[in-house]
């Protein structure tokens, strides 16, 4: 007889080591790791308890107990054949800035030179998401299209649908065949693939006095088997990373503007 730590203790290391194995023949990326960790510990301690109880409270033999451990296969095999469903989220944030509507609307088509330490708190960029380098939003003969830099090579075009000068702001997202490069991002995790994409981000600005209320909203879907997981995880890395950028937004408008308060020499 086992005790119920073990229970809880031993498939939680099976997990870690099925982890560390997808890592070491390169089926999984971190990003995919650290953020599924979570969930598999959590569910492989609850099949723990569930089979320790079973042992407890039963006389059967070994062969019938043995035969458990083809469920999870046997599970996993109808996976493929189930329909994925795909679920759409929002987040939105907003914050004050103390400067007004025309600077913040500048710094949000003008972005560039963006440093690491601006965006230091983003738990994205921590587990391995590249860093945004720039955005700049350019008039085409497709009309206006910001066009946005990241680092280790990725690059998208954000398509601008919604326009109110120094009022509100709405673009959708264009992906093209090179726009993440190997190894820039897990598949699980490529923005505009099978399991996770953004729909679209808008921003308001709210004039007050001299100062701005900047709203930012982001849409995104995601298709997975668990989507009630997989929600949790885009709204705490995505909510944290539109709080980090409405920040650098902040600090770039309110740093612009108190220079040009200052009195000429």
């Amino acid at each position: 007889r086992r005790s119920w730590f073990y229970y809880v203790g031993a498939p939680f290391i099976a997990t870690m080591l099925f982890v560390i194995g997808t890592l070491l023949v390169l089926i999984e990326g971190w990003i995919c790791a650290i953020v599924i960790i979570p969930m598999f510990a959590a569910l492989g301690a609850v099949g723990g308890l569930v089979m320790g109880a079973v042992c407890r409270l039963t006389n059967w033999p070994k062969p019938t107990l043995y035969c458990f451990a083809a469920l999870p296969l046997a599970v996993a095999a109808l996976g493929s054949a189930l329909p994925t469903p795909a679920a759409l989220g929002s987040i939105e944030r907003s914050l004050r800035i103390d400067a007004p509507a025309a600077v913040v609307w500048r710094k949000l088509h003008q972005i560039e030179d963006i440093r690491a330490e601006e965006m230091a708190d983003a738990w994205a960029m921590r587990i391995g998401v590249p860093m945004p380098m720039s955005g700049t939003t350019r008039e085409t003969p497709e009309g206006r299209v910001r066009e946005s830099r990241w680092g280790k090579s990725v690059h998208f075009d954000e398509l601008i649908q919604a326009w109110q000068p120094e009022r509100h702001v709405r673009w959708t997202y264009r992906f093209a065949p090179d726009s993440f490069p190997r190894r820039a991002l897990d598949d699980h995790v490529v923005i505009g693939g099978h399991y996770f994409d953004l729909v679209d981000t808008s921003y308001t600005l709210e004039p007050e006095g001299s100062a701005t209320h900047l709203t930012m909203r982001v849409t995104y879907r995601i298709s997975t088997q668990f989507n009630f997981y997989a929600d949790w995880a885009a709204q705490l890395l995505l909510g944290n990373l539109s709080e980090v950028g409405l920040r650098l937004y902040k600090n770039r408008s309110e740093r612009e503007w108190g220079g040009a308060q200052q009195p000429a020499r």
